[in-house]
Parts: C-alpha cells; structure tokens; sequence
C-alpha cells in the first residue's frame, strides 16, 4: 500500500507552500529502500534511493536524510550555498561512516528542495539520478541532471539513448552519497512562482512515467490524488522499483 505525507498550507514570506508526499514499495522489491521527508516545520522536502537492496542501502538513504535535515535544521534560518555545501559534505561522512562496518556498499541518491525562510529564492540540491522537475506555465522541465554514466553517454554520443549500453550505464552513478571520493552535490539556486508545481522523485517515478503523462498527471489541481495518481501510475507500468514522490504546490 502506498504511503503519504500530506502536510498543510505552510506560509514562506510572500508564498504559501502546499507539500505532499507518498512512497510505494512496488512488485520487485520485498521492501522500501527510499527514504521520503517532508518537514513539518521547514520549507523542505527530501528524496533519497538507496543503492541496491541490502543494509547498506537501507542505512544509506535514511543516514543522509536524517543527517541533511539536522544541519539545516541547526543552521535554520542562515541558509546560503556554503552552509548547504557544508551540510553535504557531512552527509558524506555519516554514510560512509554508517557502512563502515558492512561488506555491501553504501550509499544512495539525495535529492532536496529548501526554500529560504523570505521565500525569495530556493535551493536545489542533489547528488545521484533523483530528480527535480518544474512545471510552470504549462511546461513541465527538468532542472537537475543525472549523475550517471548513461547521462553522460548520451550527452557526448557515446551511444543511442535507448541502446543496450545505455541501459548498462543507467545504473552507473558517478556521485552519490557515500561515494568513496566524497564528490560535492549539484546546488541550483531557483525562483518558486505562485502557480508553480515542483516535483521531486526517485527513478522509480522517471523511468516508469515518460514526460507527457508526468505532465498531465501533475497539473491535477488537487495536489493529494496528482500523488496518489502518480504512485498508481509506476505500479500499472510495471512497479518495477521503490517508487517516491514529493510535490510542492505553490500559490
């Protein structure tokens, strides 16, 4: 059964922030290894994807979001890029510090928006193939990029987007949380419009809804059931993976 978050109007200097999320386990996995945050008390919503099926992914996604949510929490309200880079670079440390002691491999996606607390500009912030799109306007865009070797592929033309070696690097993250080299997050600073629908997800949502219907989907003016109808949607696909969501509607 589906899971969901569905919080009240939250007041963000001049914009009034709706977040609801939910999660499913799908059919191929026994369990849930996405992590899902949407804070009560703070403009912020968080996505992780733990990599694999096994402890260290289930350690993973739910190190780094407790972690990124307690620095941000502790830096609340100075919020500007170097504490965001600085809050990252912890995360990084209590992932790899949590699978110190596992043979299995550590580490997951992490995928945030933050408004800042005059609601004058927001922060994306992510590490892996968890994504954040826009729809404004009627045009729904995506604004971060995966971090994974198919990405980089079929930006330089290595291969054919819908080529066997395309779908091997599909699952070839060149950063994550966790990541040995402890590579540094994309940050994206970005304006929120009332009218505006954000949405994060895990690829259980981008690799099982293509463009079009995530579009429509998401223009449902009842931000609860554009969630649940979601969700529903990865499940009829085929529910191949954990799927998760969180929207932001802003007016």
């Amino acid at each position: 059964m589906p899971s969901f978050e569905d919080h009240h109007l939250m007041s963000v200097g001049h914009l009034r922030l709706r977040p609801v999320g939910g999660t499913v386990v799908g059919h191929r996995y026994p369990a849930n290894f996405d992590v899902l945050h949407v804070d009560p008390d703070l403009p912020l919503a968080v996505v992780a994807d733990g990599m694999g099926a096994g402890e260290g992914s289930r350690r993973a996604g739910t190190t780094a979001v407790g972690t990124l949510v307690a620095e941000i929490r502790a830096a609340w309200p100075d919020i500007d890029a170097r504490r965001l880079r600085t809050a990252v670079a912890r995360v990084q440390s209590a992932v790899r510090a949590a699978g110190a002691d596992l043979a299995d491999l550590t580490g997951c996606t992490l995928t945030a928006l933050l408004v800042e607390p005059d609601g004058g500009q927001g922060w994306l912030v992510q590490l892996g193939d968890s994504r954040a799109y826009r729809l404004r306007d009627g045009l729904l865009e995506l604004l971060t990029v995966d971090h994974t070797a198919a990405w980089l592929g079929v930006v330089h033309g290595w291969y054919a987007a819908d080529s066997p070696a395309a779908a091997r690097a599909r699952y070839q993250l060149t950063r994550y949380a966790g990541h040995p080299g402890e590579p540094e997050a994309d940050l994206l600073a970005v304006t929120l419009r009332p009218g505006d629908t954000w949405l994060l997800c895990t690829d259980g949502v981008s690799d099982q809804v293509d463009y079009h219907r995530l579009r429509e989907l998401l223009a449902d003016p009842d931000p609860n059931q554009a969630v649940r109808t979601l969700l529903d949607a990865t499940l009829t696909a085929g529910g191949t993976d954990n799927a998760t969501a969180v929207l932001v509607r802003v007016s």
